[in-house]
């Protein structure tokens, strides 16, 4: 990032517990989210992608080594999907998602959240780390193919949501407490 004029500043590392693997959410507003979270996230970490994205150029074989592929398109796919992401955090490595499910081309700071992520935690019990990231939709905006314009990239990982306790009955209540703690920090900046 910084060789093409777009330093990450990060802020929050101190919110990752030695020894603690966590789901880790992060709001999703450009491609160039991906290499921005790789470096800023301390230790091991996997994220899941769809499948054709290890067809695209350079970040192609990132997606294949660091991620839990699936095929959005095929039930059987999304279900071992999870599995693969439950393996990971028993591994003691981070799982990163963008419960958005797809990049934010809207106007607002968050688009609706998916289940998938808080349905991990709660099954897992593990918890849930929230991220913030801005300036990435200025680097490389969507509809633009390989546009890259200079911006800094400000990313900050909040405090630990736990889940011990939540049931699969709570994903909806820890799906909202989670969307207003990054919509009120992403609104701050």
């Amino acid at each position: 990032m910084p060789l093409i004029g777009c330093p990450v500043r990060i802020s929050g590392r101190e919110n990752f517990g030695p020894g603690h693997a966590y789901i880790i959410v992060c709001n999703h507003n450009s491609f160039m989210d991906i290499p921005a979270t790789y470096a800023g996230i301390p230790g091991t970490h996997k994220s899941l992608a769809k499948k054709e994205m290890v067809r695209a150029p350079i970040f192609g074989i990132m997606y294949k080594i660091g991620s839990v592929l699936v095929d959005r398109k095929d039930p059987a796919s999304r279900k071992q999907s999870f599995v693969e992401m439950k393996e990971v955090l028993e591994n003691g490595i981070h799982m990163l998602l963008y419960p958005e499910g797809t990049r934010n081309k809207t106007g607002q700071p968050l688009k609706e959240f998916y289940d998938g992520a808080f349905s991990l935690a709660i099954e897992t019990q593990r918890p849930i780390l929230p991220a913030v990231i801005w300036g990435t939709r200025e680097i490389l905006p969507a509809g633009k193919a390989f546009f890259a314009w200079p911006h800094a990239v400000k990313m900050e990982f909040l405090p630990p949501v736990p889940t011990i306790g939540y049931t699969m009955d709570d994903v909806d209540e820890l799906k909202t407490k989670v969307f207003k703690i990054m919509w009120d920090r992403y609104q701050e900046q």
